[in-house]
């Protein structure tokens, strides 16, 4: 009797206990991570400045070489500068927040088009078509990229990466020059180009507003280790680390006898009320506040408060109903808890 065993399915990008460290007094870099990224999805890594955010998405794309670890994409070992003549993987582009690669005085069209080979014109003239109508610079394509706004130029870098049909577009703080409206306008063609193509995005942000309309898994980095990952959503509501909680939400972390001044009761050493918990009035006499501070944030209000003991955020949907030093009753809806200190 004869036995098979089946192949196991190769996974799409592996990152295996990957180091990489700079020097200096204070730790950069790396610390052996290891990571699955899923083929077809957003993956956002987050974390605080010299988390090592950028160091891992150069890793991937190999363009620095790693101390220790391997990046294995479809089977096959991601190479760095040590070993590949020419950094960065054939089946990857990146994007950063810098437009200096484009020829500013020449057009859109030429920018984009140039990245594809002579030897068959009516594709190359069809594809660049349908990559500049993906990212809606159709209209804008005789206009030299000197002439455009900083998020158009943007666009451009984008789709001169996704004019080769790459199967990983790697975004490094993409959005920074870019202003809101047309962020948000960016992000869903990003989000419909994902669903219609099953390209696999890998970005790099600092803005939660950003990385949770956006992304579809988060990976959170401190101090080049990951601590958390799991869906925006999920790591929202509930964190398993104080660290994940304070980069992603807007709100207060108390401890001891200040997060008891505000009807908290728990053993945790940590608590964290995310200013949407918050809720104020001014027809109780509860744990009474003084509004120090109402910051107009256009369809809601921040209002800054002060029990005398700690000084805290809540998120107003009515606006103009409070004013600079009233008075008002404070209760918490939902607070987070954790076994950690603040740092």
């Amino acid at each position: 009797m004869y036995f098979y065993r089946m192949a196991e399915p190769i996974s799409f990008l592996q990152i295996k206990n990957i180091i990489k460290s700079y020097s200096g007094t204070v730790f950069s870099g790396i610390k052996e991570v290891s990571l699955e990224i899923k083929q077809g999805v957003i993956t956002a890594i987050i974390g605080r400045s010299g988390s090592g955010k950028s160091t891992l998405l150069n890793l991937i794309y190999g363009l620095v070489a790693a101390d220790k670890g391997e990046i294995i994409f479809e089977g096959e070992r991601v190479w760095g500068p040590d070993v590949k003549l020419i950094p960065g993987h054939d089946q990857m582009k990146m994007v950063t927040q810098q437009s200096d690669h484009l020829n500013l005085y020449a057009k859109v069209w030429d920018n984009v088009a140039s990245l594809l080979p002579n030897t068959n014109l009516d594709y190359k003239s069809t594809k660049t078509t349908e990559v500049l109508q993906q990212l809606r610079l159709l209209d804008l394509k005789e206009r030299r990229v000197t002439d455009l706004s900083g998020g158009e130029r943007q666009r451009v870098s984008i789709a001169r990466a996704l004019v080769s049909n790459p199967k990983v577009l790697l975004l490094d703080e993409p959005f920074n020059q870019v202003d809101a409206s047309f962020r948000d306008n960016l992000q869903q063609d990003i989000r419909r180009i994902v669903a219609e193509t099953g390209l696999t995005v890998i970005m790099v942000s600092h803005d939660p507003q950003e990385v949770l309309s956006l992304a579809d898994e988060l990976v959170v980095l401190k101090d080049g280790e990951i601590v958390e990952t799991g869906h925006p959503q999920q790591l929202y509501q509930n964190p398993q680390k104080l660290y994940t909680a304070t980069l992603l939400a807007n709100g207060t972390v108390f401890t001891g006898i200040k997060a008891a001044s505000l009807g908290i009761v728990t053993d945790a050493k940590t608590v964290m009320v995310y200013a949407e918990d918050i809720y104020a009035d001014k027809n109780s006499i509860e744990n009474l506040c003084i509004i120090e501070a109402v910051l107009f944030k256009g369809f809601y209000e921040e209002l800054i408060l002060n029990n005398g003991l700690v000084t805290f955020k809540a998120i107003n949907l009515q606006p103009k109903i409070f004013q600079v030093g009233d008075q008002v009753s404070v209760s918490v809806k939902k607070f987070l808890t954790f076994d950690e200190s603040f740092t």
